[in-house]
């Protein structure tokens, strides 16, 4: 590590900019890493990270001690300048540079004095996600028994002419489904056979390629026969329980459980908010719920991660709370309210409770994303 700089009363700040935040540029690089920050300053600032290498890199500000990440820049190209803004105060720091296909690089240790810094993470290496995920790939295990037996449940239904039973089969069996929300790049190409829609299908709701919940949802709801069902049915139960069968040899990246938890109400609301997957059974609203769940099922299994962590966590529990109660209020039984029918200050509700849930679970995202440390 390279020697030490600390911050003087007679330091010369560093460049102002039109935001009014001071600016410094650093470098990026094998042997001048973080090199350029030679008038410390504390307070919220930002910090112009040249890469002058000749490949793309990460880089890290952080406590040289203990790690902890205060910012951090990916993928910055070789040539390129990118911004991180921070907040400083009285510590250690130092820039990491890590380079795609080469060694991590610590920079030189600058020391502040004064002020309050921003929040720092300890940073999470793929060592500390194989635990939750295999936790979270059993758990999955057990959603998938459930799945096959409430599909079965609705295959029995269409089999015997009762339509009106399968109706009621056809939600538990589709929740319970997008209940395993986080596993679904492990599923592959069995996700788009069980759950896929009609988009990009030259025929549309009538192409072939048209098959599981959604295929079978549209019929139920737009007056085909069980003869017509019966084989739509089928290939369903045959795929989820392939996929049941198939599940102990599967691997699920821990790398990805953090991303996931964020990625499953991002999709909740691009799709099943603006009822883009809704083929007739109005049910978007008791799918965002089942969402909910499964991103709670993936957040139970980082909690231990994030507690140290993640300073928000309590209120996004909170937040994940206030979801709950939201999306349960317009159900009734076993109904529940098709988007069609929410007024407007409801859908303005929903749709606020869950684009901040979001934007927080981005955080997690972050938090989660495994670092190299060497």
């Amino acid at each position: 590590m390279a020697g030490v700089l600390v911050l003087s009363h007679g330091s010369r700040p560093a460049g102002a900019a039109s935001d009014g935040l001071p600016h410094t540029t650093v470098e990026v690089s094998a042997g001048r890493c973080g090199h350029g920050w030679d008038h410390p300053v504390s307070g919220l600032q930002v910090f112009e990270v040249h890469n002058t290498s000749d490949g793309p890199a990460e880089v890290y500000l952080e406590d040289p001690k203990s790690q902890s990440v205060y910012g951090e820049l990916e993928d910055i190209g070789p040539g390129t300048t990118r911004p991180l803004t921070v907040r400083l105060g009285k510590g250690a720091y130092a820039f990491k540079c890590v380079p795609d296909d080469a060694d991590a690089v610590t920079g030189p240790t600058v020391r502040i004095t004064a002020g309050r810094s921003g929040p720092a993470a300890a940073p999470v290496t793929e060592h500390d996600l194989i635990p939750p995920a295999l936790a979270y790939q059993k758990w999955v295990g057990s959603g998938l028994d459930d799945v096959v037996r409430l599909t079965s449940r609705l295959r029995e239904a269409i089999g015997r002419g009762d339509l009106a039973g399968a109706r009621a089969a056809w939600l538990p069996a589709h929740l319970e489904y997008e209940r395993l929300g986080a596993a679904y790049d492990a599923f592959g190409d069995a996700d788009g056979e069980i759950n896929g829609t009609d988009a990009g299908l030259p025929g549309g709701v009538h192409d072939n390629d048209f098959t599981g919940f959604h295929r079978i949802e549209y019929g139920l709801w737009h007056g085909q026969s069980a003869a017509e069902l019966g084989a739509p049915a089928a290939a369903l139960l045959k795929a989820v329980t392939a996929l049941h069968d198939s599940w102990t040899q599967t691997r699920m990246d821990p790398a990805q459980l953090g991303l996931r938890a964020h990625e499953i109400l991002e999709n909740t609301v691009q799709f099943e908010l603006t009822g883009r997957t809704d083929y007739g059974s109005g049910s978007n609203l008791a799918t965002a719920r089942a969402n909910l769940d499964g991103t709670r099922d993936v957040l139970s299994r980082l909690r231990p991660l994030l507690a140290t962590r993640y300073g928000d966590l309590p209120r996004l529990e909170k937040e994940l709370a206030t979801a709950q109660d939201t999306l349960d209020g317009f159900r009734h039984g076993d109904e529940w309210t098709p988007l069609a029918h929410v007024s407007r200050p409801q859908r303005e509700t929903v749709d606020a409770v869950l684009d901040d849930l979001v934007e927080r679970l981005a955080s997690v995202a972050t938090l989660c994303d495994p670092r190299r440390t060497v």
